[in-house]
C-alpha cells in the first residue's frame, strides 16, 4: 500500500501508488499542535499555520501562494490540530512539481512580515469571535474545558483574543525554530507516482533542510476530579448540548472496541440515537457522538441540538441509550456496525488525499503505520461481550459530563447525571 524512506535530515517520506486515479494529493505533517503550547503561547500553531499562507520570498502574498495552485485548477489548505499540523495540496498529475514547490516553499521560505502578522491576527480573533457567536461550536469547546480542564487538550486551538493579541513575531519565530524541523516532519503523496522519482524531488526541495531537533514535549493529561456542568446562558432558538465521557488513547488496545460503539451508538441514520432521539421521539434534528483519540486520553462525546423546553427529556434519552450498551449488542446489529465501519473506510481509499492522510497522519502520530487489512481485521476481532465490558467500565455516573449553551438555566441539570 505505501513505501516509506528517511532522509539524512530525517524527514520522512512515505507514497503511495494510485496508478488509477488523475490526481496527485500532496501532505506534509508536522508533529506539533495546541497541546505543545503553554498558556502564553495559546494558539500560535494555528497562527503560524495562517502565517504560512501569506507569502513568501518566492511568492511575496496569499493571492500569488492561491493563485499558483487554483490556477492549475488544484486544492490548497492546511489545519491545525491538538497534536499535529499540516498542510496539503490535491492537483492534477502533471502539475505535481509546481504543488511540491508551493508547499514546500510556504513552509521553508514564509517571510512572517510585520504587516502580515497584524493582518492576521485580527482574522483569527475574528475566528475566534466567530466560533464563541456559533452555539454548536461553543457547546463543543465547553464539554472540552470540563473533560481536560486546566490542560491544553481542553482549550481551543485557536487560542484565546488575550493570548493572540499578546503573541509577538519573537515568540512565533521561535516556536517555528524548534518544532518545524526535519525530524517532525512527514510528507505523505499519493496518486500515480513512483516511489523512487517522488523521493529524488522531495529531496531537491528539502534535502539541505536543517533545524534543531524538536525540543518541546506535551504536557501530560492525569485525570482527576473535574466539574461535571457549564452552562453558557444565551438567547437562542435552540439548546445545545454535550454529553461526554472520557474515552481511550490513540493506541489503546481497546480503540476499536470503542470505535464500534460509537457507530451503534450516533454515526449515521441507523445509529440508536438517530433512530430514538430524532425518528421515534422527533426531539432533535443534529443528534450524533463522535471520538477523540489522543496520545494519553480520548472522550466519547454525545451532541444534540433541541427545543429548550425538551431539555430534560432529550439528555434522559440519550442516557437511556448509553445504558443499553452495556447489554450485548445483538449480533445484526454488531455486523452492521462492522460494515459500515470497514465500508466507510474502503470508501476513503478511493481518494488520494485521503490516502495521503490516513499514512502521514498515522506515521506522523504513532511512528508507524496501519494498513487497511490490519484495521479491518482488528474491527472483526471485536465481540459484542467486549462491547458490553468496555461500556460498563467507561459509562460510568460519576465519569458524565454535560455542557449546555441555551436559553436554559442550570439548576437540577447535574442530578439528570445518572447511568
Amino acid at each position: 500500500m505505501y513505501r516509506k524512506e528517511t532522509l539524512d535530515n530525517g524527514l520522512r517520506v512515505i507514497t503511495s501508488a494510485m496508478p488509477h486515479t488523475r490526481s496527485i494529493s500532496i501532505c506534509i505533517y508536522l508533529g506539533v499542535g495546541s497541546r505543545y503550547e503553554s498558556d502564553i503561547q495559546a494558539g500560535v500553531s494555528h497562527f503560524l499555520e495562517h502565517l504560512c499562507f501569506r507569502g513568501t520570498q518566492k511568492r511575496h502574498s496569499a493571492k500569488d501562494i492561491s493563485v499558483a495552485i487554483e490556477g492549475i485548477g488544484g486544492i490548497l489548505n492546511g489545519g491545525t490540530d491538538k497534536e499535529l499540523t499540516v498542510y496539503w495540496c490535491k492537483v492534477a498529475s502533471p502539475h505535481f512539481d509546481i504543488a511540491l514547490d508551493v508547499l514546500t516553499d510556504m513552509i521553508l521560505n514564509s517571510r512572517f512580515e510585520l504587516n502580515d502578522i497584524e493582518r492576521e491576527r485580527r482574522v483569527i480573533v475574528e475566528e475566534i469571535s466567530m466560533s464563541r457567536d456559533a452555539p454548536h461550536q461553543l457547546v463543543g469547546m465547553l464539554i472540552d474545558e470540563l473533560l481536560w480542564p486546566n490542560h491544553p487538550l481542553g482549550r481551543d486551538v485557536a487560542g484565546t483574543r488575550e493570548s493572540v493579541n499578546a503573541m509577538s513575531r519573537e515568540q512565533m519565530m521561535d516556536f517555528i525554530a524548534r518544532e518545524y524541523s526535519p525530524q517532525n516532519t512527514v510528507v505523505s503523496i499519493a496518486g500515480n507516482i513512483q516511489h523512487e522519482q517522488i523521493v529524488e524531488d522531495i529531496r531537491k526541495h528539502v534535502g539541505d533542510w536543517t533545524n534543531k531537533k524538536k525540543t518541546l514535549t506535551y504536557p501530560v493529561y492525569i485525570e482527576k476530579e473535574n466539574p461535571r456542568l457549564k452552562v453558557e446562558r444565551r438567547e437562542t432558538e435552540q439548546t445545545h448540548l454535550c454529553l461526554a465521557l472520557p474515552g481511550v488513547s490513540l493506541n489503546h488496545p481497546k480503540r476499536y472496541t470503542l470505535d464500534l460503539l460509537n457507530v451503534i451508538l450516533g454515526e449515521g441514520m441507523s445509529s440508536r440515537l438517530f433512530l430514538e432521539v430524532r425518528d421515534k421521539l422527533g426531539l432533535a434534528y443534529n443528534v450524533h457522538s463522535y471520538l477523540d483519540h489522543f496520545h494519553d486520553s480520548g472522550a466519547l462525546t454525545i451532541y444534540a441540538g433541541v427545543e429548550p423546553k425538551n431539555l430534560t427529556v432529550s439528555i434522559e434519552a440519550i442516557l437511556r441509550q448509553l445504558t443499553n450498551l452495556k447489554e450485548l449488542v445483538p449480533a445484526e446489529e454488531l455486523t452492521k456496525a462492522k460494515e459500515l465501519s470497514k465500508g466507510r473506510l474502503m470508501l476513503r481509499m478511493e481518494d488520494s488525499r485521503s490516502v495521503a492522510g490516513w499514512t502521514g497522519g498515522q506515521e506522523t502520530l504513532n511512528g508507524y503505520i496501519q494498513t487497511v487489512e490490519e484495521v479491518i481485521e482488528k474491527i472483526d476481532a471485536v465481540t459484542a461481550e467486549d462491547m458490553a465490558e468496555l461500556a460498563r467500565e467507561l459509562f460510568r455516573e460519576d465519569k458524565l459530563r454535560l455542557s449546555v449553551v441555551g436559553p436554559d438555566k442550570d439548576e437540577g441539570l447535574v442530578d439528570l447525571l445518572k447511568i
